[in-house]
């Protein structure tokens, strides 16, 4: 149902209720989607909760994911996705803007605006992709001090430390970083650009009773697995964070060079969302019919033949 009947939206708060899936029993699967129409999308696929990456809305806006986004920029995301979909949303935290006081009003500006989790990564500015190379860390007593800022900070909003330490500081490094994030007040961990089965395997084995989250990302760092493959490693999420970018931007791409060479977009009709699945997908005629001074819209059902001009 639309958003604006109030009787439809959920009673709990979106912290809450990521909290109950991620408590189940099963590994918790977070499809990326940074816009409205990505979150209708992956609620009507089955999902239940979705994740919201940095790199994603920073490519949205054009500017590459170097931590140039704004703490309001990121709740402008959040909000749309929350109203279109109604689903709680892991959220992207970056480094936390700052220090203390700027990762307090993050965790209020997110979960104002809908978020259900955030996660902190240990990275000093200006950060990078966890597989990249040349990671800067932050001193891990720094970043447990951001993560208990947080913790002081949230309401219902799950709160997940992040560390990119394995790469420089190996498996014993980012360990340790975990285990002091944990007593900082962190709900569960993030172990970023793990290589390989083994050391996912080795990392859950010693964090025992931690809920872990994994990253399955394209052309990184981290060799493809299932979901199904991470909960037998001992991981409680997965997250898809760009995916649905990439697959986006492909086909926009394949758009406009299509349009370049052909004159039209006549080409294209095939790999095209119709009118009809648009506005099924947004929900157009139940929108329109709460509004009685609207006239029911017909939509066309196809394309009308191509007219040649002498």
């Amino acid at each position: 149902m639309p958003y604006v009947i109030a009787d439809d939206l959920p009673d709990a708060p979106a912290g809450t209720r990521f909290r109950a899936l991620l408590d189940r029993p099963g590994i918790l699967r977070l499809p990326g989607a940074h816009t409205g129409m990505a979150a209708l999308l992956a609620k009507r696929a089955g999902f239940e909760a979705l994740y919201m990456s940095g790199a994603a809305m920073s490519a949205n806006m054009g500017l590459p994911d170097l931590g140039m986004i704004t703490v309001d920029d990121v709740a402008w995301h959040i909000r749309q996705v929350a109203r279109a979909a109604g689903l709680p949303a892991l959220v992207d935290g970056d480094t936390g803007y700052g220090e203390a006081l700027n990762v307090m009003h993050m965790v209020r500006a997110f979960e104002e605006a809908g978020a259900g989790a955030v996660h902190l990564e240990d990275q000093l500015l200006p950060k990078k992709c966890g597989h990249l190379n040349d990671k800067k860390l932050a001193d891990a007593r720094d970043m447990a001090a951001k993560v208990a800022a947080a913790r002081r900070a949230r309401r219902n909003l799950v709160v997940i430390a992040r560390t990119d330490a394995a790469a420089s500081e190996g498996l014993d490094g980012a360990v340790a970083r975990a285990k002091l994030y944990l007593e900082a007040g962190a709900d569960a961990i993030f172990p970023e650009a793990l290589t390989t089965a083994e050391m996912f395997r080795e990392f859950a084995a010693r964090m025992p009773g931690v809920k872990l989250l994994a990253n399955m990302t394209e052309f990184g760092r981290t060799p493809f697995f299932t979901d199904a493959e991470f909960e037998a490693m001992g991981y409680a999420m997965v997250i898809w964070p760009v995916s649905h970018l990439r697959v986006a931007n492909k086909a926009m791409e394949e758009l406009y060079a299509a349009i370049n060479r052909d004159g039209g977009t006549m080409g294209m009709l095939d790999r095209m969302q119709t009118r009809a699945e648009l506005y099924d997908t947004i929900g157009y005629a139940e929108y329109e019919a709460l509004d009685a001074t609207l006239v029911r819209t017909v939509i066309p059902t196809g394309m009308p033949p191509h007219e040649a001009k002498d």
